[in-house]
């Protein structure tokens, strides 16, 4: 039964004085008789009235009740046809709104509520400011299609949004450009700040603005997102091959103290919101945005760190990376991989592969000496997932220390510092970001 229709339908209730609410009700509670959807109410003769389990009060409970007050008072048990609503009962989850008041739309068009209807909404979504980004798989019934824009008014008012928006399938063009459709509303720009950044402890917290119908969010990188943060980054040039709207541009910039940024980019749309970004957070002097084709850069020799956050590989942007990288000191390649391992048990996303000991580097300049992961204890890694892993790592080491070989045209050694999960990709594929150290033999 719905909340607001439950005065409707009334409630049996205990009637006594005002001096005995207090004995009745720590007993009816006591007991589990009580009916906590509806308020204690006074009659209009004086007399309180307890909300009742009728279908739980035994006569047993009646007679208790009357023998603990004097002879000749009250203790009667009546009906109440409009008792009065609690406040937990009046509370509504969104989705107990929206379900609400689109069955009501739905009957109000002459319709009738089904259970392909009911299974058809949406279970959660996610939130802009004002506005909200439906999930695909929701109102795909021919119903809702007949109902044009007194649906979408109806679900913006049940879930608070001014504006709506529907997420597609991420399109395979060379931007993994969103299919977004504008529900409701005049554009899809919004702003998104990262909450998660507050563990850190940091004073400022980056801002975000992009146009949810034109460039993507991940929300599911936080982890890496906050680990970049927690870099001391003092003095380096860092370069971000796949810098998209600044979801890790930012981070370096604003947290880590990275001296300069060079942002690559190909996307005109994100680069639009990456120029918003770097001013909204005040940092655009401190970065310089290439557009267009990184593997045709034209920056050599500047980086002490390059991040190559592109999934589900970023193999192309390798000798680019290597082009970059300070050929007297060499520097670190954060590389982001989708790789698959067999079933096993895997890591939650912010902990981290601990290497073995004698292929492990504590490098104080990337986790200060500590680990990058906060807690007391790591669960144990599925040995083919540590496996898997390990050996791209190692193979990836091998083709890094190649390129720059033969770029450079004298030795280098690359070390394994760290293997970061960021999340499960798909069943057995997960995202991991290498962090490779680079460095030219004299």
């Amino acid at each position: 039964m719905e909340a607001e229709d439950l005065n409707s339908h009334g409630t049996a209730a205990l009637v006594t004085e005002p001096q005995f609410t207090q004995l009745f009700r720590k007993y009816l509670e006591r007991e589990g008789v009580i009916d906590s959807r509806f308020r204690v109410q006074k009659l209009p003769d004086g007399a309180v009235a307890l909300p009742v389990l009728g279908q739980s009060l035994q006569e047993h409970h009646l007679q208790h009740l009357k023998e603990s007050i004097p002879p000749g008072r009250t203790c009667a048990l009546i009906w109440i046809q409009n008792p009065i609503l609690s406040k937990s009962a009046q509370v509504r989850s969104p989705t107990q709104k929206l379900r609400e008041e689109l069955e009501s739309l739905v009957l109000r068009c002459g319709a009738a509520w089904s259970e392909e209807l009911e299974k058809d909404l949406p279970k959660s979504w996610q939130r802009h400011g004002d506005l909200v980004l439906l999930s695909k798989d929701c109102f795909r019934a021919t119903l809702w299609g007949e109902m044009g824009q007194e649906l979408w008014e109806t679900v913006a008012g049940a879930v608070g949004a001014k504006r709506l928006a529907r997420r597609g399938c991420v399109q395979s063009d060379s931007f993994r450009s969103p299919t977004v459709t504008l529900l409701l509303g005049e554009d899809g720009w919004v702003e998104h700040v990262d909450n998660g950044i507050r563990p850190l402890n940091l004073c400022c917290i980056p801002r975000y603005r992009f146009d949810v119908t034109l460039c993507m969010l991940s929300p599911g990188n936080i982890t890496e997102k906050l680990r970049i943060a927690s870099l001391h980054c003092a003095g380096e040039v860092v370069v971000d091959l796949y810098a998209g709207i600044g979801y890790f541009t930012l981070p370096y910039l604003v947290h880590a103290g990275a001296a300069f940024v060079h942002a690559c980019e190909w996307n005109p749309h994100a680069v639009e919101a990456l120029q918003q970004n770097l001013q909204l957070n005040g940092v655009q002097h401190r970065c310089r945005i290439h557009q267009g084709d990184n593997r045709k850069l034209e920056l050599r020799d500047v980086a002490n760190r390059v991040n190559l956050g592109l999934i589900p590989m970023s193999e192309e942007g390798w000798p680019v990376a290597c082009k970059v990288l300070r050929k007297d000191i060499g520097g670190i390649l954060h590389i982001h991989q989708n790789v698959e391992s067999f079933p096993g048990k895997a890591l939650q996303p912010g902990q981290d592969h601990q290497l073995p000991a004698t292929e492990k580097h504590e490098d104080k300049g990337i986790h200060g000496g500590k680990d990058v992961v906060s807690g007391t204890g790591r669960r144990a890694l599925c040995p083919t997932a540590q496996t898997a892993w390990q050996k791209w790592a190692e193979a990836t080491g091998t083709q890094i220390r190649t390129l720059l070989q033969k770029l450079n045209g004298k030795p280098w050694r690359t070390n394994i510092l760290h293997i970061e999960l960021v999340k499960s990709y798909a069943p057995h594929v997960h995202h991991i970001v290498l962090d490779l150290d680079c460095r030219p033999l004299s």
